[in-house]
């Protein structure tokens, strides 16, 4: 079923909305949630929530694309799960992502301080949008959705050393771009 048809039985109130949204994206939403919890169950509620969610907020709002609004719905819940869950633990696979863009992202002074997040937003989107379609993807599926380097390898078709190398790239030509655009001091 199209996305355009989903949207539709959420206006219907069509609780069919839900099991179409769940056969067309969930195996998506539960990875991306799977990625940041590192626990099936709480991923499994995560997305459930994120359902009602997606429910509750269609309509009025008319999404276009479904999946990246119903994902960012999903990532959310999770990442306040995760915060709950991880008050002072360590999960791996979120912890190792975010750790690696830290040199890129903070500095001595608050970013929040110097520009507003929807600066900071249109400039990393720039950013992605200087990079080719293959180091996009491979950016995005590490600091979005928290692949590993064996999932992002087997996405692209190059070795994990391969994806290793190339996220090491991907942030140092982040700083840069950052400094050059005096987000970072």
């Amino acid at each position: 079923m199209n996305d355009e048809r989903i949207i539709e039985l959420f206006f219907e109130r069509s609780e069919e909305a839900i099991s179409e949204l769940d056969k067309k994206y969930g195996r998506v939403c539960h990875a991306v949630s799977y990625n940041i919890l590192n626990d099936i169950r709480d991923a499994e509620e995560c997305v459930n929530d994120a359902y009602l969610g997606t429910w509750n907020a269609i309509p009025p709002a008319r999404p276009n694309p479904l999946i990246t609004f119903v994902l960012k719905i999903v990532r959310n819940i999770s990442l306040k799960r995760y915060e709950q869950n991880t008050a002072l633990k360590r999960n791996s696979r979120y912890d190792a992502s975010m750790e690696e863009l830290e040199d890129c992202l903070f500095s001595s002074s608050n970013v929040e301080e110097e520009i507003t997040k929807m600066e900071l937003t249109g400039i990393i989107e720039s950013f992605l949008d200087s990079l080719s379609k293959e180091n996009r993807v491979i950016f995005l599926r590490r600091y979005w959705f928290s692949d590993t380097y064996e999932e992002i390898a087997k996405t692209v078709g190059l070795t994990e050393k391969n994806v290793s190398v190339r996220l090491t790239r991907l942030r140092k030509e982040l700083r840069k771009y950052l400094m050059e655009r005096e987000v970072l001091l």
